[in-house]
């Protein structure tokens, strides 16, 4: 029997697939969307897409079509089914998750356009959007999302690839995956699947595979529209982005740019609490943010989030991190998320269990491993306007990886002498 039988009976395709905007949509999506309505409702902010594959898009994605595409999903924008879902998500204090004000901007506003169209310069597609910070940030996962299933289509089109075939050596390679899963009951994981999916219907099946067969391990997932249907918890908080725009408008501003990472913590917890407190740590250097990390900070916040880097040396920095604090680091967690596979997610399981709580963010060969080679694209914010003082922001995006800084390179050189490790007593990194 071939894959495809068992899966939703709808047309290969993302048109056919799904005309909710949500389809494309990661939960930490409308989280940040809301403390950018809340706190930056007047910062203006685009976000530009990177290739950072070898792979060529325009080689199987064709502008024009793209463009359409898009046109189409901002058209249609959110439906009152969709508002209708994030109305009813509750905090664990009884709070809803997104105010009333907030569902009803979300109504009342259209996304920005988005601009497609073919680049000389780098031989390849190019994709910007500009708009209201809080409107503009949807378009990230829903333009990459797209764009995978553009690709994977055009490349099975060119290539003469049976898709059967191909949704078979998924079907191959997932049930290896579940076998694994099966045999290790105490691997906690989350889908975080969305950005680079093979398309949204490969998605929905691993899901629906993983929610039937792996109720031990499987936590829930990122995107919006799958978490709905089948009632399963959403997951995620916030991205590089809320540290990056926070930064970049108070450097525009003439604010301490430094003091805006601990600034944008605090936001964040007073607004989502303990249910949302999972920090990112890489926006400008996991050593950077484990200086600045306040006691009362690490003492609230429940989770630390690995995204670059590496993951084992950061596990040990964590770890010493909360025990020079006498915080016991089992009632802590580290969330795991950058380029996982099952073997280095059975690995650092094993590395780390008793010593601090283990979770992993798992996407790209969660929910695209076919085998053909997955895209390597990012879709960031990289500059912006305070449109009440007319002052324009550039945003930097440091990372523990130097292949995943973001910004001009006097910028980067900049933000690193900003954002360096003043306080060597809270530099962790010496104490491993």
């Amino acid at each position: 029997m071939n894959t495809l039988e068992t899966m939703p009976s709808v047309e290969f395709g993302p048109l056919q697939e799904s005309a909710h905007i949500t389809s494309g949509i990661d939960f930490y999506k409308p989280t940040m969307s809301q403390v950018a309505f809340e706190q930056e409702p007047d910062a203006e902010v685009t976000f530009t897409f990177h290739n950072r594959g070898e792979q060529r898009i325009a080689d199987y994605v064709d502008a024009e079509q793209l463009q359409a595409k898009l046109d189409w999903r901002r058209e249609f924008g959110f439906d009152q089914s969709e508002l209708d879902y994030f109305a009813g998500l509750k905090l664990a204090d009884g709070r809803p998750t997104f105010s009333d004000a907030f569902i009803d901007y979300l109504s009342l506003n259209q996304l920005p356009k988005v601009e497609v169209s073919y680049d000389p310069e780098i031989d390849d597609l190019a994709i910007e959007t500009t708009g209201p910070w809080s409107m503009v940030t949807f378009w990230e996962t829903v333009v990459m999302s797209e764009v995978n299933e553009a690709y994977f289509e055009g490349y099975i089109r060119q290539n003469n690839i049976d898709v059967f075939e191909l949704y078979d050596e998924g079907e191959r390679r997932l049930q290896a995956k579940i076998d694994i899963l099966k045999e290790h009951p105490d691997i906690k994981f989350s889908d975080f699947g969305t950005r680079r999916h093979f398309s949204l219907r490969w998605h929905k099946y691993v899901t629906e595979r993983l929610v039937a067969e792996c109720p031990d391990n499987f936590l829930g997932t990122s995107n919006i529209e799958i978490a709905n249907r089948l009632n399963v918890k959403p997951i995620g908080t916030f991205a590089h982005e809320m540290f990056m725009t926070f930064a970049g408008l108070a450097d525009a501003r003439g604010e301490d740019v430094r003091a805006s990472h601990g600034k944008l913590l605090d936001i964040w917890y007073d607004t989502y609490g303990e249910d949302l407190a999972i920090a990112l740590t890489d926006t400008f250097g996991s050593d950077f943010f484990l200086s600045d990390f306040t006691p009362e900070q690490a003492t609230k916040w429940r989770s630390l989030r690995h995204d670059s880097g590496d993951p084992y040396d950061f596990a040990e920095k964590v770890i010493g991190f909360y025990g020079d604090l006498d915080i016991d680091p089992l009632t802590k967690t580290i969330v795991f998320s950058d380029g996982l596979d099952i073997e280095a997610i059975v690995a650092l399981n094993e590395k780390f269990k008793g010593r601090i709580n283990i979770v992993f963010g798992w996407g790209t060969t969660l929910t695209n491993d076919l085998g053909v080679d997955p895209l390597n694209i990012v879709m960031k914010p990289t500059h912006g306007l305070d449109t009440i003082t007319g002052e324009q922001a550039d945003f930097v995006k440091l990372s523990d990886n130097k292949g995943k800084h973001l910004g001009a390179e006097e910028l980067i050189t900049r933000y690193q002498n900003i954002f360096r490790v003043l306080d060597l007593e809270r530099h962790y990194y010496e104490k491993v």
